[in-house]
């Protein structure tokens, strides 16, 4: 069972932000349409000394925030007749809801932040810009993006719209735990047996340590761990028929694993969305491993845990872990401001700002091109465990860009809680699991 932290909790952290569980609020939503463009004229935007401003609901917080306005700032300066107001928009979390009002309203934004998980919706607006001839087109051939950003953005053939950071599950583990407790740091190729076997060696309950954690708030954040197990497996999220989960076999023996770590009582289960309070119990020293992304790492390293990371473990041996990217999704204002919008994302995908904003605000470089640049190179070699995270992205895949996912997710989230908290077998509540997403594949969409 969880155990409440010795620690306050922080504000939001960019893991929340970036991967909280905002597509599970969609529901089965319709269509996004609006009545028009928002604005009355094509020209809107456009001040009579010819400068364009644009408006970016970009989503941030805090570290990321500010990196972004100092990238907001250098644009200035290099494009002077394009201006970008960052006011306005919301926190990512609660983006997609904002968007849908303004979308229905007809008064919506240049450019938002965008859950990856969510654009399948969101681009069923016809207000979306189909940005298909335009990344790419900057120094940056559309191929040398790592799979997983191509993927995010990528729906039917198209680009609908610009990788906005990227990113990769690893496991941290706590050097000083795993030296008390005598056993060696997991290392590339080791099994989830292997994983099982090292949480309930390095738990104490008279100590209140923990061998791992898992988020049980029953949101995208419980889920998204469980892909790649499914995926090593042979299975899918959707099957090839695209009516039915491809996961009906395969989702019984990854919950497995979950129900190994509840039965020996090793895993710390938070019961909050975003899992800042496992992230909390992790760098108090009561948690051995925790399953992240590189997006933890700076308040690992503030909070001066002697950290180790290891890539995912798999059922067969193979690297395999999970992308979770998002994007910057552009909307039609009118050609004045589609352009300048083209032209910003297209200036931040570049790989100069997109390795200052991976090492400002805590992302990856989105192409192979901006990872080789001298700068990114001196962060992985300062950053214990970066490189860990970036060459994960060779085995990096993402959950589909589909409009039924979110109903998907949120029914295994159910099963996966449900089995944390003991409260059903993995056959039983994959079989529930698997009735209620294969109904939300057949709703016409």
């Amino acid at each position: 069972m969880a155990v409440p932290p010795s620690v306050p909790l922080p504000q939001p952290t960019r893991r929340r932000l970036l991967r909280g569980g905002g597509a599970l609020a969609l529901g089965a939503l319709p269509a996004l349409t609006a009545s028009g463009c928002g604005t009355d004229t094509a020209d809107d935007g456009v001040g009579a000394d010819g400068r364009v401003t644009i408006e970016l609901w970009h989503g941030q917080a805090d570290t990321a925030r500010a990196a972004l306005r100092r990238l907001v700032a250098e644009f200035h300066r290099t494009h002077p007749h394009i201006r970008v107001d960052m006011g306005g928009g919301v926190l990512a979390d609660a983006m997609l809801q904002k968007i849908t009002a303004a979308l229905a309203s007809g008064s919506y934004p240049d450019i938002a932040y965008v859950f990856g998980s969510d654009l399948a919706n969101v681009a069923r607006s016809p207000q979306v810009v189909d940005l298909t001839g335009t990344l790419g087109s900057a120094g940056t051939p559309w191929k040398n993006y790592w799979a997983p950003a191509r993927e995010a953005v990528t729906l039917n053939g198209r680009v609908r719209a610009a990788p906005a950071v990227l990113d990769a599950l690893a496991v941290v583990c706590n050097k000083k735990v795993f030296a008390r407790a005598g056993l060696p740091l997991p290392r590339p190729g080791w099994r989830w047996h292997d994983f099982l076997a090292l949480a309930k060696k390095l738990t104490d309950r008279q100590a209140g340590r923990f061998g791992t954690g898992w988020p049980g708030a029953g949101d995208e954040d419980t889920v998204w761990r469980l892909w790649p197990m499914i995926w090593d497996l042979g299975g899918d999220v959707i099957g090839d028929d695209g009516r039915s989960v491809g996961f009906d076999r395969q989702g019984e023996r990854a919950l497995q694993v979950v129900e190994a770590l509840a039965r020996d009582r090793s895993v710390y289960i938070d019961p909050k969305s975003g899992s800042e309070q496992m992230y909390q119990v992790f760098l108090s020293g009561r948690i051995a491993m925790v399953v992240t992304g590189p997006w933890q790492l700076p308040d690992i390293r503030q909070a001066d845990v002697d950290y180790h990371v290891a890539p995912l473990p798999s059922f067969s041996g193979r690297p395999l872990t999970i992308s979770g990217p998002d994007t910057w999704t552009v909307f039609d204002n009118g050609p004045a401001r589609v352009r300048a919008a083209r032209t910003f994302v297209n200036w931040l995908a570049r790989p100069a700002q997109d390795v200052r904003w991976g090492v400002e605000a805590g992302s990856l470089p989105l192409s192979r091109k901006a990872e080789a640049l001298p700068r990114w190179q001196r962060e992985t070699r300062h950053t214990e465990g970066l490189a860990t995270f970036t060459e994960a992205l060779a085995s990096a895949r993402v959950r589909p860009a589909h409009p039924a996912y979110p109903e998907i997710s949120q029914a295994l989230a159910q099963a996966i809680t449900s089995v944390l908290l003991g409260r059903s077998s993995p056959r039983s509540a994959l079989r529930a699991c698997v009735e209620e997403a294969n109904a939300a594949l057949l709703i016409p969409r």
